[in-house]
């Protein structure tokens, strides 16, 4: 392989064929070498697993840089839109490119806030589903529905009614997710508040009663707030791209959603903040903190302590570090009412970032394991969690969805294959075969 200014020549060295692969660059990040005349001048494919080191797409919503613990939604870095925006805020930014004025974040708040509601039909769907059924399943029968009773804005050609889709699936997800609860606690469903913003309103769903009143808690609505921002995009994650994969085919908004939801309901995506919280179950007490710990360090033990690490950020992930302050905050708020489980919690989060063996390997508490403990806090049970965290990405699956759209390299996804199947063979007659 040799190298040409922003080219890179590949020999077939089978048959002495050259071909010219041009290196792209984007804002930030690694070059990338544009594959696509393979086929065509050598007849072969690249073979890369998981897509580990493929790109799939260009796209200009998010940035992360790995090694040096970086994340950008359309350039801003997290860290001062978790300080300084809201969440409908981000919502704008990520499905628009930039930063809205009052006029626009106060007329964008309106068209999310009007399309909370959702159709009656859709709420009798739930006594068709089994009331311990989980919740993620109630959110793919829903959001699939969707297309069923808002038909009228599916026409993925029609900028219009991608925006009206947009607007509905951000607005309508936290009533459903609600609803998702309210049905497996066999409460009646409350309808949303127009006066209350995004965080709150989901809030008042889950938890009000008629038969009291019900004030938002703001310390909840706060940490609730981070986790949404922190979470409403990640690049080209397996449910983000599994949205990109369902829309290239001309798939609905609504369709595309639900192979999204689908992908995060994957104990390795979306679970893994459930995850967290069966680890400290299984630790039970902080005196038993050691023995697990000694597990996690032993090399010919499998046992793995859920929310310490991750396989994007090498050094340390920014939304942990912004999220710990919420979880803190939180706690604090709680007092006396904390959760035995927070005890060892805050013990495992002492040892991980005070540990040699953890600090070398860059095993520092992530998101997962704040967020966790976060909504734990709040009183939403662990089969919740991932049906918040697919609320929170929604507009991140949107926004991709929407890039798409307008992307003149856009095609049907079709991944190659290397078949190691058996070789041509002939069919054998029944009664012939041994």
């Amino acid at each position: 392989m040799a190298e040409k200014q922003n080219t890179v020549t590949i020999t077939d060295n089978r048959s002495g064929k050259k071909v010219d692969i041009p290196i792209q660059h984007g804002t930030h990040g690694s070059g990338v070498f544009d594959v696509r005349k393979m086929y065509s001048e050598l007849g072969m494919f690249t073979y890369d697993p998981g897509f580990v080191s493929t790109a799939t797409c260009s796209s200009y919503i998010t940035y992360i840089d790995g090694d040096e613990g970086i994340l950008l939604y359309r350039g801003y870095p997290i860290e001062q839109l978790a300080e300084k925006s809201s969440y409908i805020e981000v919502c704008y930014l990520l499905l628009n490119g930039h930063l809205p004025s009052a006029a626009q974040l106060e007329t964008f708040r309106c068209n999310i806030t009007c399309h909370t509601m959702v159709h009656e039909g859709m709420r009798r769907f739930y006594s068709g589903f089994r009331h311990d059924a989980h919740p993620m399943a109630f959110m793919l029968g829903c959001v699939g529905a969707m297309s069923s009773f808002y038909h009228d804005s599916t026409d993925v050609t029609n900028p219009r009614h991608r925006e009206i889709s947009a607007h509905r699936l951000i607005a309508k997800m936290p009533t459903l997710a609600a609803d998702s609860y309210r049905y497996s606690m066999g409460l009646p469903f409350n309808f949303p508040k127009n006066k209350l913003d995004y965080s709150d309103n989901f809030l008042y769903m889950m938890f009000a009663l008629p038969t009291d009143d019900y004030e938002v808690n703001p310390v909840h609505a706060k940490a609730l707030r981070t986790i949404l921002i922190l979470h409403a995009d990640h690049e080209q994650n397996a449910s983000t791209s599994s949205v990109r994969l369902a829309s290239s085919s001309g798939a609905n908004p609504f369709a595309s959603v639900c192979a999204g939801i689908a992908s995060l309901w994957g104990p390795a995506h979306g679970g893994a903040n459930e995850a967290v919280i069966k680890t400290l179950e299984e630790i039970g007490e902080a005196k038993n903190i050691p023995k697990f710990v000694a597990r996690a360090k032993d090399k010919d033990d499998p046992y793995r302590l859920m929310g310490f690490g991750h396989r994007i950020y090498k050094n340390f992930d920014p939304r942990a570090t912004l999220i710990r302050d919420a979880c803190h905050e939180l706690l604090n708020d709680l007092g006396e009412q904390q959760d035995p489980l927070f005890e060892i919690a805050l013990e495992l989060e002492r040892i991980a970032l005070e540990d040699d063996y953890f600090k070398e390997r860059k095993l520092y508490p992530n998101v997962d394991f704040y967020s966790g403990i976060i909504l734990r806090a709040m009183g939403i049970p662990i089969n919740m969690f991932t049906v918040v965290f697919a609320m929170a990405r929604t507009v991140g699956w949107i926004a991709q969805w929407m890039e798409m759209m307008d992307d003149p390299e856009q095609r049907i996804g079709r991944p190659r294959q290397l078949y190691v199947g058996p070789a041509t063979r002939d069919y054998v007659p029944i009664d012939e075969r041994e």
